[in-house]
């Protein structure tokens, strides 16, 4: 796999800014960030470590606004250092901004480690701030560089958050579903669970809940109600589910519940999916409107949902400088566990972005039917890995292809690849 050059239209990167380390020589105060919801504990540091700020600050802009330009006004450049630069960091974040401020981001599990250096074992927001703002001063290479976040890409960002809400409710819903249907009739939960994605499937136990309820129906009646929401597979799935109530004869007790439990959590995760059906068309629009967009959605694999995760996790990928930096935020860097001579082998590190790593995962498995990534798996499984480990080493693959993609702003091409 690699990236070639596309038509003029997606030559809309500036790679100069890649691989370009966080300049903090003209910085005459790091100010340190612990965000909360009501306020924020600061703390700022000189270059020669002097202590210049250390209280709380409000979580409004007037006050915000007060503390920097007078930092601004004392010292010259002011650098606001965050570990959550989304939700409760984003006023903060905006404020500094436009008062004229750097503002960089320490992720925090690099936070949490740096902080470990420190003496003491209490956790307050004084010393978190202190420790950031340290950081900062001291290991400037830490840091990962905030963008101006458009418009497109912040309201990206909190419709991605929401689908996510939504996406575990129907799991938690399908769930419930599948555990009650494996409870009390366990052939037709064979039937109906693998398929309550399927909306004709959801509207089945959502109008008839209970094995005696469908089989009240009859036959005929569930083909025609299902074959307007479902052509091909009506009297294939209506088939399957009588096949399903003749081969359970008894009757466990408690059955009669499902006539009244059963539709409710059905008609609960059918509004789900419809929300979530009309959530991808809003982030679809919006998505069509940013400029990487066909750029990321030219790689297999990438639809809708993925691409504005990998937006929204992401960006332009101009903090990151090489593929393996990338692949280590997205926790798919294996990581060698060595004690003298004795070494474990390599193991997927802890940590890093889980959302990011979920989406390359789900986005390696839906590329298997693709020759070239097919190819690569099949040769990680020759070479004796599992499924889930060939899976792993795809999509560890498939970042630097992400990575050269944006760095060169370059669309998809397949080429057979090597597996190193």
């Amino acid at each position: 796999m690699r990236a070639n050059d596309p038509t003029a239209e997606a030559g809309t990167f500036n790679p100069l800014r890649r691989g370009a380390m966080f300049d903090t020589d003209d910085v005459g105060v790091f100010l340190g960030l612990d965000v909360g919801k009501q306020a924020h504990h600061g703390h700022g540091l000189t270059p020669a470590g002097k202590k210049v700020l250390d209280k709380p600050l409000p979580n409004g802009e007037p006050k915000l606004r007060a503390v920097f330009n007078k930092l601004i006004t004392k010292f010259g450049t002011v650098l606001v250092v965050v570990d959550q630069p989304a939700s409760i960091g984003a006023l903060p974040l905006t404020v500094a901004r436009d008062a004229g401020c750097q503002v960089a981001y320490l992720p925090g599990l690099a936070m949490r480690r740096i902080a470990d250096l420190y003496p003491g074992e209490a956790k307050t927001d004084a010393k978190d701030a202190a420790v950031i703002a340290d950081a900062a001063r001291t290991m400037p290479h830490t840091l990962r560089a905030l963008d101006l976040t458009d418009e497109i890409t912040a309201e990206l960002t909190v419709l991605v958050g929401f689908d996510q809400d939504l996406a575990a409710q129907a799991t938690r819903t399908s769930n419930r579903i599948r555990g009650l249907l494996t409870q009390f009739h366990p052939s037709l939960e064979r039937v109906l669970g693998p398929r309550l994605d399927h909306p004709a499937v959801t509207w089945l136990p959502e109008r008839y809940g209970s094995p005696a309820a469908l089989r009240k129906a009859g036959r005929r009646k569930l083909v025609d109600l299902i074959r307007p929401k479902a052509p091909r597979m009506a009297a294939r799935l209506v088939d399957d589910i009588f096949d399903a109530l003749d081969e359970q004869t008894v009757i466990v007790p408690g059955t009669g519940t499902l006539g009244v439990v059963i539709p409710s959590l059905a008609r609960t995760l059918a509004a789900v999916h419809d929300q979530r059906r009309a959530l991808e068309a809003q982030i679809k629009t919006l998505l069509e409107a940013h400029p990487l967009s066909p750029v990321l959605t030219s790689m297999p694999g990438i639809g809708v949902r993925t691409a504005a995760v990998l937006l929204v996790t992401v960006g332009d990928g101009s903090s990151f400088p090489s593929a393996a930096h990338l692949a280590s935020y997205a926790s798919l860097a294996p990581a060698t566990r060595q004690s003298g001579s004795s070494i474990h082998g390599e193991h997927a590190p802890r940590g890093g972005n889980r959302q990011l790593k979920r989406a390359m995962f789900l986005s390696a498995f839906a590329t298997l039917h693709d020759p070239a990534s097919r190819t690569y798996y099949d040769r990680c499984r020759a070479r004796g890995k599992t499924h889930t480990q060939a899976l792993l080493r795809l999509a560890r693959h498939r970042i630097s292809v992400l990575f050269a993609m944006l760095r060169d702003g370059t669309f998809y091409e397949p080429r057979p690849p090597r597996l190193a």
